[in-house]
């Protein structure tokens, strides 16, 4: 959806499009394939599974709100904004509204974090903690890591490592190598989502002051980001598999390729608005890739067990 939507709509269409909900492929494969893993390795936990997805959906909500509010008190968003639409700046729903309904979120979020906590103990509030305050510190408060090159680092760290690995551990209590090595091509892939977004936006954020990695280094250079960060979530996804570190059945990821190939092309061929069609491609490969992921891990456990 486009900024060209009209601006008269339902207050409940507006706060579904805040919620952004093409997203949520991001929130969600990051525990899809650590319950994955768990189950593989007989540490599957259903309430914790499930606990966590929740979790994740509503921290990735919440962080879409803080996004669309802070964006626009800042100015970032703009009429000339070629990404999907944001209510804030469209009119659809006013900024007090929008804060309170981030805080919220977010307190939900925390009410799905005192049950983990429960289960899993203390690390449960360094990762939540430090997952709401990176939300809302991306382009919130005096100095918004967002706008100045650091969103990769972040998106790599919170919706790889700290998601996969959270999430491995509030089921299995422990931490383990296959977590942690599955944590990194789900987290590259997703920080391509990010490199897509900025990609798009560069004239828009040069013009407001945003300094992504993107309007810094060109146009030319986020498309390398993009297919090096794809090469390298193949290459890390195989090696590990060969080598024990993940399940032999972790492969049948590599049967996204084409789809990565095809929105890798997009990538390099799109332009503007057009590549908010490589956009949702990005978050669909994410998707595609945790579910192949998990399905080859879960078969050799059948198979083999």
């Amino acid at each position: 959806m486009e900024s060209s939507i009209p601006t008269q709509i339902p207050p409940w269409r507006a706060w579904i499009l805040a919620a952004r909900p093409r997203t949520l492929p991001a929130a969600a494969s990051p525990v899809i394939a650590a319950t994955a893993l768990a189950w593989s390795d007989g540490l599957f936990h259903w309430g914790a599974a499930l606990a966590a997805l929740i979790g994740a959906l509503l921290l990735q909500i919440g962080a879409n709100l803080a996004n669309d509010y802070f964006d626009y008190q800042k100015g970032a968003d703009t009429a000339e904004r070629l990404g999907p639409l944001r209510v804030t700046q469209a009119g659809l729903l006013k900024p007090g509204h929008v804060l309170v309904g981030t805080m919220a979120v977010f307190g939900l979020a925390s009410l799905v974090g005192i049950y983990l906590i429960m289960l899993a103990g203390w690390p449960v509030v360094l990762i939540g903690l430090a997952s709401i305050l990176a939300a809302l510190a991306y382009t919130g408060g005096p100095c918004p890591y967002g706008y100045s090159g650091w969103g990769e680092v972040a998106v790599f760290v919170f919706f790889g490592l700290a998601a996969v690995v959270g999430t491995y551990y509030v089921q299995a209590r422990q931490v383990s190598a296959g977590a942690v090595a599955v944590s990194i091509p789900i987290g590259l892939l997703i920080v391509n989502i990010l490199v897509v977004n900025n990609l798009r936006d560069i004239p828009t954020d040069r013009a407001s002051g945003k300094h992504t990695l993107a309007v810094r280094f060109g146009e030319a250079w986020t498309r390398r980001e993009y297919l090096t960060l794809l090469i390298l979530t193949y290459l890390v996804t195989t090696l590990a598999s060969l080598t024990g570190i993940l399940p032999l059945g972790g492969l049948l990821a590599l049967a996204s390729l084409p789809l990565a190939v095809q929105v890798t092309r997009g990538v390099w061929s799109n332009q503007g608005r057009a590549l908010n069609r490589s956009l949702a491609g990005s978050a669909q490969l994410v998707l595609v890739f945790s579910l192949l992921f998990s399905l080859g891990v879960v078969l050799e456990k059948i198979v083999f067990r």
